[in-house]
């Protein structure tokens, strides 16, 4: 009989480890909880005799990853999966699996509400401004993005979009502005709407050159990783034009600069929440376990990411 570990250092909420029961039970696996755990060689000693696991922001180390005698899958339950050590994972043979799109609306709905939290002066009783009529620029045109289209078109906002990996066609027929260098994007709009991954290309690649071309008012939301922003330029930019803010889903390593010279030109979260809503909690969950069920039973390899 497979064993399935779900290893979650923050717990799903109860009705999604229901449903992830659920479909465990029905394909004939066990099913394993390690919740809640504080050391890491919890999570090392659960995954010791499973076939499958599955993690939500819970760091799959190589030291993890080799602990697990009949690994052969491991499932992020959410879009990104920088926790994953994929080399180890490649190594010992093991697949690795995102959930992609399961959390997406979550993601888009938080970035339009830390928007309109932050035009209007966190509620503070100040004048603040309108998002309708205001360009918002989405970097990175994909499950999040597209969210995030949706929502701001209610919003009357100008939206445009860059992504090279996505077709000029599919983004005009959403709807969209497509632009084609990702400057262009960052001078025409006050708003920038990042959805893009934290990998080798894009580490610190939102940097002083971009942020310094973007109009009064400027606003960077962040809802992907703190690692695509050069924080050196990032001060550099909150110094130089007292128009700038930055909101954003993780708070930066420099929090206590901004923090101590920037009040009311920044908004962080006290941890990642954009994937924190029952319905992304359930959706990502089931996914993951339909994810392990399908590739252990049939092989399907859809949404492995470590190819």
């Amino acid at each position: 009989m497979s064993k399935v570990l779900v290893a979650t250092d923050k717990p799903f909420a109860k009705v999604a480890v229901d449903g992830i029961r659920k479909v465990v039970k029905e394909a004939g696996f066990e099913l394993a909880l390690l919740e809640k755990y504080t050391q890491k060689s919890d999570f090392i000693n659960a995954i010791s005799d499973v076939d499958a696991v599955i993690i939500r922001s819970d760091i799959a180390d190589k030291t993890v990853i080799d602990a697990g005698k009949n690994l052969k899958i491991i499932v992020r339950a959410g879009a990104g999966y920088d926790n994953i050590d994929l080399a180890a994972a490649t190594a010992k043979g093991v697949v690795a699996m995102n959930t992609p799109g399961q959390n997406s609306n979550a993601v888009a709905e938080l970035a339009l509400g830390m928007m309109v939290y932050h035009a209007r002066c966190f509620f503070n009783g100040k004048s603040g401004t309108e998002l309708r009529g205001k360009n918002l620029g989405i970097h990175a045109y994909g499950n999040v993005g597209k969210y995030v289209a949706q929502i701001a078109k209610g919003f009357g906002m100008n939206i445009y979009a860059f992504d090279p990996f996505v077709p000029k066609e599919v983004i005009i027929n959403d709807g969209i502005n497509y632009i084609s260098t990702i400057e262009e994007l960052y001078s025409k709009c006050q708003y920038i709407s990042l959805h893009i991954p934290a990998n080798s290309q894009t580490k610190k690649s939102i940097n002083y050159d971009l942020l310094s071309k973007m109009p009064k008012g400027a606003t960077l939301v962040n809802t992907a990783r703190k690692e695509v922003i050069c924080e050196e330029s990032l001060l550099k930019i909150f110094a130089e034009r007292p128009d700038f803010g930055y909101l954003s889903d993780i708070e930066p390593d420099c929090k206590e600069e901004i923090i101590s010279k920037y009040s009311g030109r920044y908004f962080f979260t006290p941890k990642k929440m954009g994937a924190q809503t029952e319905e992304a909690n359930i959706n990502a969950g089931i996914a993951a376990a339909k994810q392990i069920v399908a590739f252990i039973k049939n092989g399907d390899k859809t949404f492995q990411v470590n190819k």
